[in-house]
């Protein structure tokens, strides 16, 4: 219907009762209207409604409208004449799913309207217990004070009733929320911001400082879409030291997710840009089902670094990113370096009379394909040519890291130049509660019965050699651990247990979060660790 109006000479700005036009397609959510009206007229994007000033972002009732609007350029930041944002009414009118599409486009968690309230202010008045979390784990600030000084979490202890009441102060309190009492007269004054979840600043310098002459190791492990948790406990680790992550190491390692994160650290990409970067990915990569389509991943990549960046291009910090050879049997992992590897000649580990293609030299390979082939997970992703997901060898990156590390210290051993690994960090993706098995007996059944037990012992065995190729939390620490005690390397491993298991896939925002907010948990109970380590990464 809107298309022939508009054909016919319609005006897009003629202003009815409640608004224009597009606020009308807004409210009643018809998305191809908007469309219409904003391939007529650009200019509606932030027309303002003549009772509150709201843009038409402010009348979006779903997830999938909020997109649309953003993806023609709409603020998100915008403030109507009432003084509320769009983030302020979603949270308002309790709308979980188009609010979290405004948290993974950049918009300001802390920004204050009426009376000084935040988005968080408003949920903690609201009981809305999945936006409190949501609004936490993507930086609102828990102390932030309204104009009547009240910080969030004295608003949820005067306000909160029921059977929620409990269940929120005791989840405020897991992430460190102290304040939920009234202001004293030693409070600080409304417009003080002490540091805390979503408020510190992180002061970037023109090149790393060197402050002591050993090496420091950040190794990330694989998981795909858990890769929210790396990024969650590196933000809490950039926070607490000041200094963005690539200031902080001189290696960085990473398999599968953690390699795409590895080489998104060296190039410079925040650690919030990428955590709204993984949300947006989702959407686009796992469409449909398994195997996903291999192209939005690789555009994915290529617009994020680029498609004619190489390894080499971006030499400091020095980074791995694992790999599987599958062309040949067995395999090999393979590390793609943005450095020439050492120079010390190694034993072939298999003999063998095949010839294989020669491998691309850091010089010559190109970023993007280096971070599709450490994600190439089996039935997920096809192959990319020969590689496969690094995570087959290499879930836990660690020891291997320190082994390149150590084969090239000795490299610079041999030309008289010495160098010392003394830091390792390791992260992982999140540990899934143990769930006990019934059977892992395949067997040659002689009734139904047996079949029944046979094809449910395949299915657990097929599970539990996916968990054991893959598994990054249990013998790898161990020996991860041995290794730098020997050697009398400083080792932190971090990786945050979770209620459930979390698919590589999964594409719930509520699950998402949820894992989130258990990271942001455990990051509170390990926060003495996390001072301790940024002290030791700074040289402190």
């Amino acid at each position: 219907m809107c298309l022939p109006l508009l054909g016919g000479g319609a005006k897009c700005d003629i202003i009815g009762g409640a608004g224009y036009p597009i606020h009308s397609a807004m409210k009643y959510s018809e998305k191809c209207c908007v469309e219409e009206v904003l391939k007529a007229d650009p200019g509606q994007l932030h027309a303002e409604d003549c009772i509150y000033g709201g843009t038409p972002l402010h009348w979006a009732k779903t997830a999938e409208m909020c997109r649309l609007l953003l993806e023609h350029g709409c603020k998100v930041n915008y403030l109507s004449k009432t003084g509320e944002s769009p983030l302020h009414i979603m949270t308002k009118k309790g709308r979980f799913e188009a609010a979290m599409v405004l948290l993974t486009h950049g918009v300001n968690a802390n920004l204050k309207g009426q009376d000084g309230n935040t988005a968080l202010h408003l949920a903690m008045k609201l009981d809305q217990i999945e936006l409190i979390k949501a609004l936490i784990v993507f930086g609102a600030d828990v102390e932030i004070h309204n104009d009547f000084g009240e910080t969030p979490g004295l608003i949820a202890a005067r306000t909160s009733k029921g059977p929620n009441r409990k269940i929120l102060l005791d989840m405020l309190c897991s992430v460190g929320v102290q304040r939920c009492l009234p202001p004293s007269l030693n409070s600080p004054p409304p417009n003080f911001k002490p540091a805390g979840i979503g408020n510190t600043t992180i002061h970037p310098c023109a090149r790393p400082v060197l402050l002591f002459q050993m090496d420091r190791l950040l190794c990330l492990d694989g998981g795909g879409i858990k890769g929210l948790v790396l990024i969650q406990m590196l933000i809490a680790l950039e926070k607490e030291a000041g200094r963005p992550i690539r200031e902080l190491f001189d290696w960085v390692a990473g398999t599968s997710t953690g390699g795409i994160l590895a080489l998104a650290i060296i190039h410079g990409k925040s650690m919030e840009y990428l955590r709204c970067l993984y949300f947006r990915m989702k959407e686009q990569v796992f469409k449909g089902s398994r195997p996903y389509e291999s192209a939005p991943l690789e555009e994915f990549l290529k617009k994020e670094f680029g498609e004619d960046t190489k390894m080499a291009d971006v030499q400091y910090p020095r980074v791995m990113v694992t790999s599987v050879l599958a062309d040949r049997h067995p395999g090999e992992l393979h590390i793609f370096r943005n450095y020439d590897p050492p120079s010390i000649h190694r034993e072939a580990p298999y003999a063998t009379t095949a010839t294989f293609k020669p491998l691309t030299i850091p010089q010559e390979q190109l970023v993007w394909r280096a971070a599709r082939s450490s994600g190439a997970a089996p039935t997920y992703f096809r192959p990319m040519g020969r590689f496969l997901d690094g995570g087959l060898l290499a879930n836990n990156p660690t020891l291997d890291a320190m082994s390149e590390i150590h084969q090239y210290n000795k490299a610079l051993k041999a030309a008289k130049e010495t160098k010392k690994l003394g830091v390792v960090v390791s992260l992982g993706t999140g540990k899934p509660p143990q769930m006990a098995v019934t059977s892992v007996d395949v067997f040659r059944p002689s009734n139904p019965l047996e079949f029944a037990k046979s094809i449910l012992g395949a299915k657990e065995l097929g599970k539990m050699l996916v968990d054991c190729c893959t598994d990054s939390d249990g013998c790898a620490v161990d020996r991860a651990t041995a290794w730098c005690e020997m050697t009398d390397t400083v080792y932190y491993r971090l990786s945050p247990q979770l209620s459930q298991e979390v698919l590589l896939d999964e594409v719930s925002d509520a699950v998402l979060v949820d894992m989130m907010w258990e990271t942001q948990m455990y990051l509170y109970e390990k926060r003495e660790s996390l001072k301790s380590l940024a002290k030791l990464l700074l040289g402190n």
